[in-house]
């Protein structure tokens, strides 16, 4: 059985990336996926200190909300990070979960070495943005930052769904074709 962890990192409750997390999530409960969540926005994260408190141990000493967002993370075998773009990148408070990931990076390279650190042996993480915008890069800055933040998790990056030029709350749900696509992309990561 698969288990799932979904990241809701958008700030707005019930937006577009929260509805197309919820579509990813139904697919995924149909193949009998195991599937927690972690909603950003309620949980009381600070950003990474640069203190060296984990470099050595690769267990941060900041003692916040994060602790127990690390556990998750390390006990899923796949990863789905929504959010919405922010200036061509994550809204502050899920940059602060991801940033906090530098412990787990510490970790990794405390236990891997060498050629090792080319291999994922955690699992996989994906992507799922939405943007008002029709800009040509507007997805560049939060692909690169999901790709490194599974990096530092031990996690392949996988890509994922994409959306532009959708910014009214709910609008999403105008887009039929959008829905089914991240039902049926639950099902085939879950699966």
């Amino acid at each position: 059985m698969t288990k799932l962890l979904g990241i809701y990192g958008s700030p707005r409750k019930g937006g577009n990336s929260d509805i197309l997390l919820d579509k990813i999530i139904s697919g995924a409960k149909e193949t009998g996926a195991e599937v927690k969540c972690i909603y950003v926005r309620d949980l009381r994260i600070g950003g990474c200190l640069e203190c060296g408190g984990c470099d050595k141990t690769g267990i941060c000493i900041i003692d916040d909300a994060m602790q127990d967002v690390y556990q998750l993370l390390q006990d899923a075998d796949v990863i789905i990070l929504t959010a919405p773009v922010f200036f061509y990148g994550l809204p502050s408070q899920t940059k602060a979960l991801v940033d906090r990931a530098q412990a787990m990076w510490n970790k990794r390279i405390l236990e891997k070495s060498g050629n090792a650190l080319k291999t994922y042996d955690s699992g996989r993480g994906y992507i799922i943005s939405i943007g008002a915008t029709k800009g040509q890069n507007l997805f560049e800055g939060i692909e690169l930052t999901a790709k490194y933040f599974y990096d530092a998790l031990d996690m392949e990056y996988k890509g994922g769904l994409f959306f532009k030029k959708i910014e009214e709350k709910k609008a999403i749900l105008k887009h039929e074709d959008a829905i089914k696509e991240a039902f049926t992309f639950g099902k085939r990561i879950a699966g």
